[in-house]
Formats: structure tokens, C-alpha cells, sequence
């Protein structure tokens, strides 16, 4: 009899797929994309109080993902392009909107203002930020198709599938966590070393053009045969 915990123990995974599994996801979590250029805007715009928060929307966001590719959205991605091109537009179209929207906040901010001190993050903004980091990271048609044919490649078919795809899931969910966090605290601690308001408002610009580079390269994704 198989006891609960032994479902998603080694077991079922050897070590050494489970291996070749987290440093193939850890590079590939390096590599910047839509979903870290707007960790960095935003960890840049809001500093340390941002951190947390940013990586809880992407670990739910890469979950989202994950569990859209289980049930079959990959495989429907990969095979219609009205699909593919219907989710990249809303994607890179939302990224578009907020780039800008933040910086025209950016332009519009007063000089005159005593010098910045980050404020704490309202429950609005919080909401929002959650909400948009998130939308970012599920709404990513690449992602899903990515896991969909990523994930099966280190599952066993001679033992249950189900434990197999939650042992991956989570270790690419804590990777993807790791370099949230790593990006954010980079981005922040910039955002710390700006004392002036005439040097933060170039900073919000230029966090508001990474975000649009970030829908821009959503936008062109193309879809893979």
C-alpha cells in the first residue's frame, strides 16, 4: 500500500531527472521576460514594500499557467492560431496600457514636491498590483504551450502522473519564486538610491518603457510549430 507522502517523494521522480528538471527551469527563469520586465517596473515604481507582493502574483500566475497546460489550453494554444493570437494581444495590449499609464503618473508628478520618501502601499494599490502582476504571468499563450510540452518530458510513464507533475510544479513554482524575489530586491534597492523627485520621475519613465518593451515582446510572440 502506498502511503500519502510517498506520493510525491523521490520515488517516483529520480533524483537526477528531478535535477536535470530544476537547472534546465532555473535558466530559463533567468532569462528576462514579459513577466520579469514588469517585476522590475514595478519594484522600481513601489521599492521594498512591492516585494512580497510581486512574488505571490507570480507564483499564482505560474500556477495558473501550470494548471491551464494540464488541462489542455497548451495543446490548444500550439494547434489554433486565432486562440494564440487572441490571448497574446489581450497580454501584450494590458502591458502596453500600463507602461503608459504609468508613465504619463511619471510626467504629470510634481517637482515642487518635498523630496520622495516611499509611501506604504494603499489597499487599491496593492489590489492592482496583485492583480496585474498576476494577469501578466497567466495571460502568457508561450508559457502555456511551454509547459505543456516542457513538464511531460521529465514525467515517468510507469508510475502515477498526477504526484509527478505536483513535485515539478512545485519546484518550478519556488524556482520561479526565488528569482521573483531576486529581480524585485534588485530593482528596489535601485529604487532606494533615488533621493531627488526629478531623478525618481525619470526613474518611473523608465520602468513605464521596460513595460512596454514587455508588451511589445508579448505582442510579437509568434507561434511555435
Amino acid at each position: 500500500m502506498i502511503m500519502p507522502f510517498e506520493l510525491i517523494s523521490f520515488e517516483l521522480i529520480s533524483f537526477e531527472l528531478w535535477l536535470a528538471f530544476a537547472a534546465a527551469s532555473a535558466v530559463l527563469l533567468v532569462i528576462p521576460g514579459p513577466t520579469i520586465l514588469t517585476v522590475i517596473s514595478y519594484a522600481s515604481l513601489h521599492g521594498r514594500s512591492a516585494t512580497l507582493l510581486l512574488v505571490a502574483a507570480v507564483s499564482l500566475g505560474d500556477l495558473s499557467v501550470i494548471s491551464l497546460s494540464v488541462l489542455g489550453l497548451g495543446s490548444l494554444l500550439a494547434t489554433s492560431a486565432t486562440a494564440f493570437t487572441l490571448v497574446k494581444i489581450i497580454g501584450g495590449v494590458y502591458l502596453l496600457f500600463l507602461g503608459l499609464k504609468m508613465i504619463y503618473s511619471a510626467v504629470n508628478s510634481s517637482l515642487t514636491e518635498p523630496p520622495f520618501n516611499e509611501p506604504p502601499l494603499s489597499n487599491v494599490q496593492t489590489s492592482k498590483l496583485f492583480f496585474n502582476t498576476w494577469l501578466v504571468t497567466a495571460l502568457n499563450p508561450k508559457g502555456i504551450i511551454f509547459f505543456s510540452a516542457f513538464l511531460p518530458q521529465f514525467v515517468r510513464t510507469e508510475h502515477p502522473i498526477a504526484p509527478q507533475l505536483m513535485v515539478l510544479s512545485i519546484t518550478f513554482i519556488v524556482l520561479a519564486a526565488l528569482n521573483t524575489l531576486a529581480y524585485a530586491l534588485l530593482a528596489s534597492n535601485a529604487n532606494q538610491l533615488v533621493s531627488s523627485n526629478r531623478a525618481k520621475k525619470k526613474f518611473d519613465v523608465a520602468g513605464g518603457l521596460m513595460m512596454i518593451a514587455a508588451g511589445v515582446w508579448a505582442l510579437t510572440a509568434r507561434q511555435e510549430n
